[in-house]
């Protein structure tokens, strides 16, 4: 029998770290070369049940740089080829979406995203390129059977629709097929996924409690963080992002599954080895997702 394993193929929220055009306090120790940071591109992972077919939650902007440096997903065999079956997308992002775009040569693939999140891609007519790629619209709660005895599961989370489709004063505590979490499960064990969330619902911890991993939005330390840090004017939860202080380490505290935070901003200090909030962190029983970062279950 094989194992569920997971490879985070970008532990960054959008823009990566260090993000291109940033000089706030944590993106300087990336130019510098401090040996406290490491960069990260934009969050995504790759997820299989027999270490053979693996499927892709999320396609970043980086993909092509991340499907280079997994060694799992290179071809194999054949002239063209590839391990990589399908793609689950949690939602229409920028960040989330774009990576679909260096899957265009022709390779079968099938895409598994609410029907919100369909329309969202439809829309771009520039996503027609992708014309070799089977489009499944999965309704929340329904259980989709992927390759290699692998099953998902979306479910809502509290967040917003897409930025660049959101209008002035979006509701982000609405729970909406806009923006989903998933839970993949194969031979026994599961792992739940959730890259953006305004809030933890009694349902969302319910499912949480059943997981052997969680992967959890980490986008902000603080509430605030961007203002503070000079580098946006909203706040993470204004974002479709609670914050870790006064957020999620309190909201899942007691959660019996490793738990592992994803999605992280540039201006994130649990980025920075030995930082207090980073000790703060992991005090509490919660990792910081790397790039390239395997779990095996």
């Amino acid at each position: 029998m094989g194992r569920l394993t997971a490879i985070v193929l970008g532990s960054a929220a959008g823009g990566g770290f260090p993000q291109w055009n940033c000089r706030c306090a944590v993106c300087r120790l990336a130019w510098a070369g401090d040996a406290r940071v490491r960069a990260r591109t934009q969050a995504s992972l790759a997820v299989s049940g027999n270490g053979d077919d693996w499927i892709l939650i999320n396609a970043s902007p980086d993909l092509s740089q991340q499907l280079r440096q997994s060694r799992v997903l290179h071809p194999r065999t054949g002239t063209r080829g590839s391990p990589v079956k399908a793609v689950v997308l949690t939602g229409a992002e920028i960040d989330q979406v774009t990576g679909l775009l260096s899957l265009r040569e022709r390779e079968p693939l099938s895409v598994c995203a609410t029907a919100a999140t369909l329309a969202a891609i439809a829309g771009n007519s520039m996503f027609a390129a992708l014309d070799q790629v089977a489009r499944r619209a999965v309704v929340p709660g329904e259980e989709v059977a992927l390759c290699g005895g692998v099953s998902a599961q979306l479910f809502m989370v509290p967040g917003k629709v897409p930025l660049y489709l959101e209008g002035e004063n979006p509701d982000t505590a609405m729970e909406s097929a806009a923006n989903v979490g998933v839970e993949i499960a194969a031979n026994g064990a599961r792992i739940v996924f959730i890259p953006g969330a305004a809030a933890v619902t009694a349902g969302m911890r319910e499912r949480i409690a059943r997981a052997d991993v969680l992967l959890f939005d980490g986008t902000l330390y603080r509430d605030d963080e961007m203002i503070a840090s000079g580098t946006g004017t909203k706040t993470g939860r204004r974002m479709g992002h609670m914050p870790i202080e006064g957020g999620s380490l309190t909201a899942l505290d007691g959660v019996a599954a490793r738990r592992i935070y994803v999605h992280i901003n540039n201006t994130n200090p649990i980025l920075v080895d030995g930082s207090p909030e980073r000790a703060a962190v992991e005090r509490a029983g919660w990792e910081v997702a790397e790039d390239g970062m395997e779990v095996v279950l």
